[in-house]
């Protein structure tokens, strides 16, 4: 039988300087993503939609989301393969495509994981368990899109 997790949280629009959305700039974009017992999460659209720069934006968080998913699976198919991490990084890249009419999508993801392992006869698996965690990330099942894998698995010393 399938289990179910539910997941809340309060998104609340920060950005009203006074004039409420009068007009397309008369507004700031910034928002605070609050889940009970964690930090809040203060956010803006992307700076190319009048965002703020130095806050996390939708396009951020999503990319977070799935590569940060992806590498909760890798770990844990590699720790029941006796593959030892040492150590992981991910440089995922997404390109999303934005249409004339201002709406747009993702069109391509790309994970670039390095990952540090201790065993070096297992190099092979550790490359190979990129496909089943992608397989298994809850973030990639959901989306529409392929996500394409480029790891890079060396030895630690």
């Amino acid at each position: 039988m399938a289990k179910e997790h539910q997941y809340k949280q309060k998104v609340i629009w920060t950005g009203n300087t006074g004039k409420d959305t009068t007009s397309y700039k008369d507004y700031k974009r910034d928002f605070e993503i609050s889940i009970p017992h964690k930090a809040v999460i203060a956010g803006s659209s992307d700076p190319a939609f009048l965002g703020d720069p130095t806050k996390h934006n939708p396009e951020d968080l999503f990319l977070s989301s799935l590569s940060t998913c992806h590498m909760l699976w890798y770990l844990h198919f590699c720790a029941e393969s006796g593959i030892q991490v040492v150590r992981y990084e991910d440089q995922p890249i997404g390109i999303l495509t934005e249409e004339k009419s201002g709406a747009g999508q993702f069109t391509k993801i790309t994970l670039q994981p390095t990952v540090w392992i201790r065993n070096s006869e297992l190099m092979t698996l550790a490359t190979e368990l990129h496909t089943k965690a992608n397989a298994y990330c809850f973030i990639a099942k959901s989306i529409r899109i392929p996500v394409h894998h480029e790891p890079i698995i060396l030895i630690a010393l």
